[in-house]
């Protein structure tokens, strides 16, 4: 692996997990929204305003995908809007906590769908890594859990979000990443619109609703999915899984820098093994690998 490779590839993960960190800061602002407004409508009004902004930002690079690519960002956009309406309809019926680790399973499921769909053979440090981050979510979000319904369309929205991660790693391409994420914005935003019928999207109540799905729709959706489209062209797609259950680590420290829990030793046992994990996949020279670097380059940021 070249400097300039691993460079991109650094970069690469430093994106994902700024964008996990954005994922992390919004769980207060949906639970707050979601209070007010039917769910469905919620995600419909969040992905519309999201997909137009980026038709609008982006018509040139989505003219320029051919056929192929179309249909595939559109088959992208119709997996994660699906899970996203699980998720958030299994959310409805259990304990926050127990959703985030249920949809943090998608670090177990994308080696797994990699392995099946594609032929891809993890190494051995990969399946360790996936371990370490599933007894982090673990320790981060449950304290006792009865298996519902709830529960299993959580695990089923965390089954496509692993499809999707995936798929967008197999077919995301170096230049491609604002065409092919205007495209999925635009495939979930229908998905979203369908599950409010017959009545249609109702819109957000009051100017606080219309603040935090304006947050929600620009950055911890159009820029998230632009952020994961171009780092996923970047990286190996298990790789890319397990730098993203830092999710949970940022939610809950957001919840304690709110005031709205309290540190305690699973949170702080819990992100460290997810944060070791993390390292294993990313910073972890591969053996055998020989990098040239200068000098003055010894020290790398993480």
């Amino acid at each position: 692996m070249s400097v300039s490779t691993r460079g991109v590839s650094t970069l690469a993960t430093l994106g994902l997990i700024a964008m996990t960190a954005v994922w992390g800061s919004t769980f207060v602002l949906i639970k707050d929204v979601v209070g007010r407004m039917p769910v469905a409508d919620f995600l419909a009004v969040r992905f519309l305003i999201a997909a137009t902004v980026m038709l609008v930002l982006f018509a040139r690079p989505v003219w320029r995908l051919d056929r192929r690519q179309l249909q595939r960002g559109l088959l992208l956009g119709l997996i994660y809007g699906c899970g996203q309406l699980l998720q958030t309809w299994g959310l409805s019926l259990i304990a926050p906590s127990v959703s985030g680790f249920a949809t943090g399973m998608y670090v177990v499921f994308t080696p797994i769908l990699a392995l099946l769909l594609l032929g891809q053979r993890m190494a051995g440090i990969v399946w360790l890594a996936v371990a370490l981050s599933t007894l982090g979510l673990g320790l981060l979000s449950l304290n006792g859990v009865s298996v519902d319904l709830g529960v299993w369309l959580t695990l089923a929205s965390a089954a496509l979000y692993a499809l999707h991660i995936v798929l967008l790693g197999q077919w995301s391409r170096k230049g491609e990443a604002f065409g092919l994420s205007a495209v999925q914005m635009v495939a979930i935003a229908v998905v979203c619109v369908l599950a409010t019928l017959p009545h249609g999207p109702v819109l957000p109540p009051d100017s606080h609703a219309w603040f935090a799905i304006l947050y929600m729709a620009l950055i911890a959706g159009a820029g998230a999915m632009l952020m994961q489209t171009w780092a996923q062209s970047h990286l190996p797609a298990a790789r890319a899984a397990i730098v993203m259950t830092t999710e949970p680590v940022f939610a809950a420290g957001f919840a304690v820098l709110l005031g709205s829990d309290v540190l305690s030793w699973r949170m702080l046992v819990g992100g460290g093994l997810i944060l070791v994990a993390m390292y294993l996949v990313e910073l972890m020279p591969v053996k055998g690998e020989v990098v040239a670097v200068p000098a003055e380059a010894v020290h790398h940021e993480v």
